[in-house]
């Protein structure tokens, strides 16, 4: 339906994702994206940094117990710093203690490590693990909420506003989308060592067993996670990751690569249908769309002349891995082209900058990347440099 934002391809790799432009490719795909029974909706690959398919990405929405993205996102970042500890008890307020909607059960009289509260937060989406986690962050929720918006203007999640640790109800309290695929793509980057969280499927505190909301993980094998959230005016949403393996369709000799996706789904009718509309998602991503390897990481691509240099030529290459995703049925219209810097005159560094790398689908630029130098060209003696210099002269 022409309503929808179909996909379009990300130029560059900033996880920022904020300024998303670019040609659309969903409607290339040999199969037509599915109808999806949700309000709003968000198919991002994480390991090519392209969106593959949306629905009123930027709308502003209450995001509900997904706001513990933010959370724990903000408190990952305060264990990697040092000033919260794994092994800390912070202590239990009557505000954390009295929170409405679901929790671990955190008795004052025995305060939870602050791992366990990692795991209450995540797994069983307690808001008193969110609050206890806020308070022994910042000193307070409130606090704990500037610093939640803080990181918001830092990643560019410019629909995103939070007053709140765990998602209830507030006015002013918002996300969309496309802020929840930055916010979780960072996560899953930025602190893996964390995100194995989202994949366990239950936890028992206090005596209290409670599962993992998140239905795929039992569905698919391959989704290890990421949150759920509900509420009246929210609907039910969830966040979905999964990784498969992949052939590198590039590699003569059948390479293969971990591949990710994520989906953002939002305002979905019932838990059952949150389920199986991100599972949609997911599988559109992965059955219709090919994830390309096209270069390794330092991997030779050329040799370039340069002038007034103590050898003639120069190898070129990238300094990360090039990789692209595409549309099944169009993976033969995708070509390569390299545009030098011209002349190259050493001294020439190695990662210098010597060119550009454009990929086109059809007559569409779909991706840039830097073609850098592998390795340093002195400058030659005066002779050499002399002669180079009368060349260039007359050329």
């Amino acid at each position: 339906m022409l309503r929808r934002a179909l996909s379009a391809l990300l130029l560059g790799t900033s996880l920022g994702l904020a300024a998303l432009t670019g040609p659309a490719v969903a409607q290339s795909a040999s199969v037509p994206p599915p109808d999806i029974a949700a309000r709003s909706w968000f198919l991002f690959d994480v390991t090519t940094n392209t969106v593959l398919y949306s629905q009123t990405p930027d709308e502003r929405v209450e995001p509900a117990s997904l706001t513990k993205l933010m959370t724990a996102y903000v408190v990952f970042e305060a264990l990697r710093d040092g000033t919260l500890k794994p092994d800390a008890r912070p202590p239990v307020s009557n505000r954390a203690y009295k929170s409405a909607g679901s929790r671990m059960f955190v008795d004052p009289r025995s305060p939870a490590t602050v791992d366990e509260l990692l795991h209450g937060l995540i797994i069983q989406s307690g808001n008193d693990a969110a609050i206890i986690l806020a308070e022994a962050v910042a000193g307070s929720e409130e606090q704990f909420a500037e610093q939640m918006n803080a990181e918001t203007r830092r990643l560019g999640m410019k629909n995103s506003h939070f007053v709140n640790a765990s998602g209830l109800p507030a006015p002013d309290h918002y996300s969309s989308a496309r802020d929840m695929a930055v916010l979780a793509t960072r996560i899953i980057k930025e602190f893996p060592q964390y995100y194995r969280l989202y994949s366990e499927r239950e936890y028992t505190f206090n005596g209290v067993r409670q599962p993992n909301r998140n239905r795929l993980l039992a569905i698919d094998p391959s989704v290890d996670g990421m949150k759920t959230g509900f509420t009246d005016a929210a609907g039910y949403c969830l966040v979905a990751s999964a990784h498969r393996e992949q052939k590198n369709a590039t590699d003569p000799q059948g390479s293969q690569f971990s591949r990710r996706i994520l989906s953002v789904l939002l305002g979905a009718s019932s838990d059952a249908t949150r389920a199986t509309e991100s599972q949609k998602l997911l599988n559109y991503g992965f059955q219709n769309f090919e994830a390309l390897q096209l270069y390794r990481k330092n991997q030779p691509v050329g040799n370039h002349p340069v002038w007034k240099g103590q050898q003639p030529t120069v190898s070129a290459g990238f300094a990360d891995d090039v990789l692209i995703t595409a549309p099944r049925a169009q993976i033969g219209n995708i070509k390569g082209e390299i545009e030098r810097t011209e002349p190259l005159i050493a001294p020439i560094h190695a990662g210098q900058r010597i060119g550009t790398l454009r990929i086109r689908l059809g007559e569409t630029v779909i991706a840039e990347r830097p073609l850098i130098a592998l390795e340093t060209v002195e400058t030659a003696g005066w002779f050499k440099s002399t002669w180079d210099t009368i060349r260039l002269w007359v050329k």
